[in-house]
């Protein structure tokens, strides 16, 4: 299958410019024959242009017509077959079956949201009748729901190729929203971007979509921050650093007109380890802990970077344990050069750092030929860890940090010291239970999703998933990029007062055709007004 090189620009494929740039695969440090063109001025504007004409018509079509646009997106990445799979797998560095594992995710949450726009109760109908004898004054008719912001830019993720990126759950719940789509890929994966949008526009065509739903683009980075700054987008999905994350966003809160970044950026996700959890489940929890480390080389934004314990005899023995499980773990290649060299900037300070002890690493030597990262694993007493601000900052790899405590109460100032996390993790048996009061509620203030007994990585796609937190873990705190809740970054509620029956949305007419469960005076009914 021929994998195009050009831009999307609406239905057309597009080549104007004369800077190119080819991808690159980490595993064997070498260029990827093919020439990829970024956009010049007049393809990003056209993208753009096209994006504001479609929005009316996409934004008003049946929900039935968005869900089968949703559904067709996903038939036509299982489609590409395997050409999909080896080329992802081979401009990421990702081994075969996680890249199979990451489209049969994508291709879930596609058709995950298709269902949530068929039940439709998302919208948050609500209606209040009117109460034209109400004293002293008459009561109006006021009707609200949720509808589509506008035209939406998504940046594509390096550390998931398919999952994050143009096809990603940013693009599907922006699209499920009524909102068109304007991707910049990212230059890690260009080919895999190439296929996913030659699917999306398949898609889009069989289900009769206005051209302009969604374009992809190659932008250089002065584009790839006026896509933000344009005044048709609307908001913004980004998974990445939390440098970037920051341009993206500043430059957002600088425009005239002001839009939300929804940015998921950095996490470092604590773990605390209670003393009777490893005295009962040590070689378990060791074990589970070795594997959620060097899950995907280090490379997933939940990958337990700190980890917290009472340091006693238990602790030790179960260092002891991790340290014998966690020199089995194998170096593997990392997604980019970049991320690489990152790495091991990363380990290197925690190595030159005179409080940090090692704790172990993988046997096997990393081949940096090959850009693998080499698992390890510190430790640091807590009051040097607090001292530290440099620590509690991620290291994006196969790493981790013990930090030790002298007791409960050090563990809460540990975990009252961190910033916003995605995830906080609690391993206790049920005598320790007297004990979690204020971890709790500490990590309660400071995460998204809280674990108990299991590991921070892997990321279930379904309705009640939070992938998100307070800064700097995100942007914005009050969304999720995971999910089904993930629509509502890209809707805005509106209300109709005292308006004929003609001109209201289906969703909010007196017959209730949709079938919805809307809020109707106070209480819930799928009953006709």
């Amino acid at each position: 299958m021929e994998i195009i090189t050009d831009n999307y620009v609406g239905f057309s494929t597009s080549a104007k410019g004369s800077s190119t740039f080819q991808a690159f695969a980490p595993a064997t440090n070498q260029h990827i024959p093919g020439n990829f063109t970024r956009a010049t001025k007049e393809e990003f504007d056209e993208a753009l242009a096209l994006a504001q004409k479609a929005f009316p018509v996409y934004s008003e079509l049946p929900v039935e017509n968005r869900a089968k646009f949703l559904d067709a997106i996903a038939d036509e990445i299982m489609n590409l077959g395997d050409t999909l799979l080896e080329r992802c797998s081979l401009e990421s560095g990702l081994p075969l079956g996680r890249v199979t594992g990451e489209r049969g995710r994508t291709c879930g949450q596609l058709k995950l949201f298709a269902q949530l726009l068929r039940e439709g109760s998302w919208v948050d109908a609500r209606i209040d009748t009117a109460q034209p004898d109400r004293q002293p004054l008459p009561k109006s008719d006021i009707r609200r729901m949720l509808v589509p912001i506008g035209p939406v830019a998504v940046y594509g993720a390096s550390n998931f190729p398919l999952a994050f990126s143009t096809a990603g759950g940013d693009t599907a719940s922006a699209l499920a929203a009524g909102c068109p789509v304007v991707v910049k890929s990212h230059s890690s994966h260009p080919g895999t971007n190439a296929l996913v949008t030659s699917a999306i526009v398949k898609a889009a065509k069989a289900t009769g979509m206005p051209e302009g739903v969604f374009s992809s683009l190659y932008l250089d980075h002065e584009h790839s921050v006026k896509l933000v700054e344009h005044p048709v987008i609307k908001a913004v999905g980004f998974t990445g650093s939390q440098a970037i994350g920051m341009t993206l966003f500043n430059a957002a809160v600088s425009r005239p007109d002001p839009i939300p970044v929804y940015a998921e950026m950095s996490s470092i996700n604590p773990v605390v380890m209670m003393e009777n959890a490893l005295k009962t489940k040590k070689d378990k929890i060791a074990a589970g802990l070795a594997g959620s480390v060097n899950l995907g080389v280090g490379q997933f934004c939940t990958n337990p970077g700190l980890i917290l314990l009472e340091d006693n005899a238990t602790s030790k023995a179960f260092l002891e344990a991790f340290a014998a499980e966690f020199k089995k773990s194998i170096p593997a290649t990392m997604l980019n050069k970049g991320i690489h060299k990152a790495c091991i900037s990363g380990v290197k300070e925690l190595y030159d750092n005179n409080n940090i002890s090692l704790v172990a690493t993988a046997d096997q030597s990393a081949d940096n030929e090959k850009n693998e990262a080499q698992p390890v694993a510190f430790s640091i007493d807590a009051k040097s860890f607090m001292a530290d601000k440099a620590l509690h900052e991620e290291v994006f790899g196969p790493v981790t940090l013990f930090v030790l405590c002298k007791d409960n109460a050090q563990i809460v100032e540990v975990l009252d010291s961190l910033e916003g996390q995605l995830t906080a993790t609690i391993h206790a048996d049920d005598s320790d239970q007297g004990q979690l009061g204020g971890i709790v509620k500490s990590i309660s203030q400071r995460a998204g999703r809280l674990i108990y007994g299991g590991f921070p990585t892997g990321v279930e796609v379904c309705h009640s998933m939070v992938h998100g937190g307070p800064f700097p873990a995100t942007s914005n705190a009050n969304s999720t990029s995971v999910g089904t809740g993930a629509i509502l970054r890209f809707v805005r509620p509106l209300a109709y007062q005292d308006f004929p029956e003609a001109f209201l949305p289906e969703a909010l007419k007196n017959g209730n055709p949709l079938n919805l469960m809307r809020l109707v005076d106070g209480v819930y009914t799928r009953d006709k007004i």
